[in-house]
């Protein structure tokens, strides 16, 4: 297993292959190790080599070198999580009813700009986070309740676009847990986003339950403002410019009081 993780996810690395081809250091780390690997397996080269393995077998890797072979795997994987996601399989996000809206890393500001008077909650999410696919029923279901003119629900996925995750500083690493990421939008501008960051670029601990996200971001408040001022566009009626009204002065005025 030490050996097969690093070896499907450079499988499906493939397509990428010839970018890194391209710079010596990748070529240069993929011979060493393919190098390592044969010494270590194919007889007559490993008959000299040294082992500390209890049979004395020099042809078999020792405790050591399963060791670090291990480790290596480990950071293997926690770099490349989307194709450990597609290896174990796991379902789709979320297949039930929603009022949410997908963007992509052009049309995200574009709509973000394109109303302000439109206030925005956008999740920041990733397919292979587990806690991402634990919010999605849950953010669903926020949608339909609070979706209105004024009020709308985005999504864009940070590991398809990962330029859209630099723009707005979500880490999509393991370790900074910022997956997901709920950012409110208000003119075009972030007015919050939880969970927080602290000073060292982690996230400060945060539940991403229905009643957390309600009260952190005020939606009752939102929603009834939100209807309001659509109710208000679509019912004021064009402004008439109103003519000034002329001030008479009677004749029997003096001069001075004219």
């Amino acid at each position: 297993m030490a050996v097969l993780a690093p070896l499907i996810a450079l499988v499906y690395s493939v397509p990428r292959l010839s970018r890194w081809l391209a710079q010596p250091y990748y070529l240069v780390s993929v011979l060493l190790s393919a190098a390592f690997l044969l010494v270590r397996k194919l007889p007559p080269l490993c008959h000299g080599l040294p082992t500390q393995r209890e049979d004395g077998n020099p042809c078999d890797f020792d405790w050591r070198e399963v060791e670090i072979l291990m480790f290596l795997s480990a950071i293997v994987m926690m770099k490349n999580r989307r194709s450990m996601f597609l290896m174990t399989c796991k379902p789709p996000l979320y297949m039930g009813p929603e009022y949410i809206k997908y963007f992509n890393d052009k049309t995200i500001d574009e709509e973000l700009e394109r109303d302000k008077r439109v206030t925005w909650i956008v999740e920041f999410f990733a397919n292979w986070s587990n806690d991402c696919q634990s919010f999605a029923p849950i953010y669903a279901d926020l949608s339909l309740k609070y979706n209105c003119t004024g009020l709308n629900f985005g999504k864009v996925d940070v590991g398809c676009y990962t330029d859209v995750s630099t723009r707005y500083k979500v880490s999509t690493s393991p370790l900074t847990k910022q997956l997901p990421t709920l950012i409110l939008f208000q003119g075009g501008k972030e007015v919050m986003r939880r969970p927080q960051i602290d000073k060292k670029g982690r996230a400060v601990s945060w539940t991403f339950s229905e009643e957390n996200v309600i009260r952190e971001f005020n939606l009752n408040e939102l929603y009834q403002r939100a209807k309001k001022l659509s109710k208000a566009g679509d019912n004021i009626p064009e402004e008439q410019p109103v003519a000034p009204t002329p001030i008479r002065v009677s004749d029997g005025e003096s001069k001075k009081d004219k």
